[in-house]
């Protein structure tokens, strides 16, 4: 009995010291696995299960929260209901949620709540998963980087922050090309099958036996047109902006963004991140984990100029440039294409005007909406990883806006 109070104790310290989480409960939920989450093969409740329990699949690391959350007030004009139009069809919030399999939803206008609501069993203290919106944060971070002067550059080539890619299709690739996703680097994200470049990555994290493993991959990629030209959407492309994070500021990504916004904002509640290995590199492309008015706080502060008493953490210009959309060919339907942030086309309706957004397969979004003061964070447990919606996020949203601008 007094070994395994030692054991205990070795590990709580180790714990402390590296704020690496590891989960090790013999009561583990019936959930499904990475590849499960991937390939669209969970039923509904399993679904949910799964998607708020990540952190039972990957290794994670802390993103350590402070002791004083910020104030989200409630507003004194909630949304209280709402009918909208989608190709044709009559629709209400009801209609929205459970259609499209929401868990979560948030609105904040003007700083102040003015719509919360929990379903399909998850609450206000549910971590849970961001999927690809987790990119506008490492977006944020590399401006962050920028303004404390570990980037010189976004101009600066890939390989002055990872030499290891030396030779490689990334030779010529500028920082901001990555952030742009056009790269010209060849890289197939088909989330569904087993061979394609995306599912690749999955496997390496899945493997969770060798840090920087990524490498292996991203190395081996050719050439598919020059950099600055031709959006290709790539989380492993999201990943080195990641991994160029942390080795320009030498610290741990979740560790980074505690410092520079998890705690300084006020967020209620610690976030994880997922890990390429037990105490690696935080996987950059997708995989923090949070609670839903967490989220809904890193919105709000970005549209507030990213500011910490008063400075912003960002350059000057930072945001207007990473949230508007670039000239690059290949961004298809109602979306353009930022730094780590989507664009909203106008042709997608006037109250989208200026909006960006992060999003995330199976139903994840934060969309920010400036010229309204508007955030409205989604979180979503839907059963495939594209395409599934069966009504389009973007009339849903337009629609939220149009109604508290008329308030």
């Amino acid at each position: 009995m007094v070994q395994l109070k030692i054991l205990a104790a070795i590990v709580l310290i180790a714990f402390s010291i590296t704020g690496y989480a590891q989960p090790a409960s013999s009561t583990k939920p019936d959930i499904g696995g990475a590849r499960d989450i991937y390939d669209g093969s969970l039923y509904p409740d399993k679904a949910v299960r799964t998607y708020s329990n990540t952190e039972l699949i990957f290794p994670t690391r802390i993103i350590k929260a402070g002791n004083k959350p910020s104030a989200l007030p409630l507003s004194d004009k909630p949304l209280t209901s709402l009918q909208f139009k989608s190709e044709g069809k009559t629709y209400d919030l009801p209609d929205f949620v459970a259609l499209n399999r929401m868990v979560g939803l948030l609105v904040i206008k003007d700083g102040k709540i003015a719509y919360e609501h929990y379903d399909f069993g998850i609450t206000a203290n549910t971590r849970w998963m961001s999927m690809s919106v987790a990119k506008s944060f490492v977006s944020t971070l590399v401006g962050a980087a920028v303004k404390d002067g570990f980037i010189s550059s976004i101009n600066d080539p890939v390989i002055k922050y990872l030499p290891q890619l030396a030779g490689s299709a990334y030779e010529s690739v500028s920082v901001r090309d990555v952030l742009m996703m056009a790269s010209g680097v060849k890289w197939d994200e088909t989330y569904t099958d087993p061979a394609s470049d995306r599912r690749k990555l999955l496997e390496l994290q899945i493997a969770s036996n060798k840090q920087g493993a990524i490498f292996e991959v991203m190395k081996t990629l050719s050439k598919a047109s020059d950099p600055g030209k031709n959006f290709n959407y790539s989380t492993g492309e999201t990943v080195l902006i990641g991994e160029i994070v942390q080795a320009a500021t030498k610290m741990p990504l979740a560790d980074y963004l505690s410092k520079k916004i998890w705690i300084p904002i006020g967020m209620q509640a610690n976030g994880l991140w997922w890990l390429d290995s037990p105490g690696g590199h935080e996987v950059g492309g997708s995989g923090i984990l949070a609670v839903l008015r967490d989220f809904g706080r890193f919105g709000q502060f970005i549209l507030d100029g990213a500011k910490i008493n008063g400075q912003s953490i960002v350059p000057d210009g930072w945001l207007a440039d990473a949230g508007s959309a670039k000239p690059i060919m290949g961004v298809t339907g109602k979306n353009g294409y930022g730094y780590q942030w989507w664009t909203v086309k106008p042709e997608a309706g006037k109250m989208h005007e200026g909006v960006f957004m992060g999003r995330g397969i199976h139903g994840q979004f934060l969309y920010l909406n400036p010229a309204n003061n508007i955030v409205i964070v989604g979180l979503g447990a839907r059963s495939k990883p594209v395409g599934k919606q069966a009504i389009d996020d973007l009339d849903f949203l337009a629609a939220v806006v149009e109604k508290l601008s008329n308030k």
